[in-house]
């Protein structure tokens, strides 16, 4: 027997149509969606990447000859469950701009600087505890042409598995205090300022090294299929 997949929450989620976002218009479904019959292969947990993740996937700031220009960061946090235990074993992967707030990728036509010794992808996999920990530099700011004088906040990309296909997580992570919320119809269109607050990295002094690098905490929870209720669970509420 086998639970259906979870799908409380929507509420929380923005709209997919979301005016102030000009690119939701092109974007968000027309049709109505389709809901998944919770088939294996979406209830199965996901075998990724055409290799086993090398030591420097997961220090963004390690990964050419020589060092990237801009603040170092160490961001850490625990990946859980809907119910609060902790996901072992999970791919994260991240991207982000450099510290001028520009992509390494062609179609980014910001005329920022590049930095040739920051490529701004990184992974790992998260310990016994659910736990990640990537090494990188804080990216900056950029124009993106939404709206007049529109600036994204500094911000990173995630992407998670969970433990199934239909539990994955595509999500972006902001920074304490940027002066740019207000102005960021991205970040507004989670109406909800609880959820929204869930959105924002705390400044972390455990995670930070000394003379090195400061530190964020950021934990994420999956929401994925509910535990298979067993007959021994209801052998309690059986009179005799």
């Amino acid at each position: 027997m086998r639970t259906p997949y979870r799908r409380d929450g929507l509420e929380a989620h923005p709209d997919r149509d979301w005016p102030a976002y000009k690119s939701t218009a092109l974007r968000h479904p027309k049709q109505p969606l389709v809901r998944l019959n919770d088939p294996e292969t979406e209830l199965t947990q996901p075998f990724l990447g055409s290799g086993p993740i090398g030591p420097l996937d997961d220090d963004l700031t390690a990964q050419h000859p020589g060092e990237p220009i801009g603040e170092r960061i160490v961001l850490t946090g625990q990946v859980r469950d809907g119910n609060g235990a902790p996901l072992a074993g999970q791919l994260v992967e991240i991207w982000q701009a450099n510290a001028a707030g520009r992509y390494a990728q062609a179609e980014d036509a910001h005329p920022a600087p590049l930095d040739p010794n920051f490529s701004g992808v990184g992974r790992c996999l998260t310990d016994r505890e659910g736990r990640y920990r990537f090494t990188t530099i804080k990216p900056g700011p950029y124009p993106w042409r939404n709206h007049d004088k529109a600036w994204r906040p500094a911000h990173i990309h995630f992407s998670l598995f969970g433990t199934a296909f239909a539990s994955r997580l595509i999500t972006q992570m902001y920074f304490p205090g940027d002066p740019l919320f207000p102005y960021d119809p991205v970040m507004k269109s989670v109406t909800d300022e609880k959820v929204r607050r869930r959105l924002v990295a705390d400044f972390d002094l455990n995670a930070t090294v000394a003379e090195w690098a400061t530190g964020y905490r950021w934990d994420i929870v999956l929401r994925g299929p509910e535990p298979t209720l067993f007959e021994t669970d209801l052998s309690d509420d059986v009179d005799g």
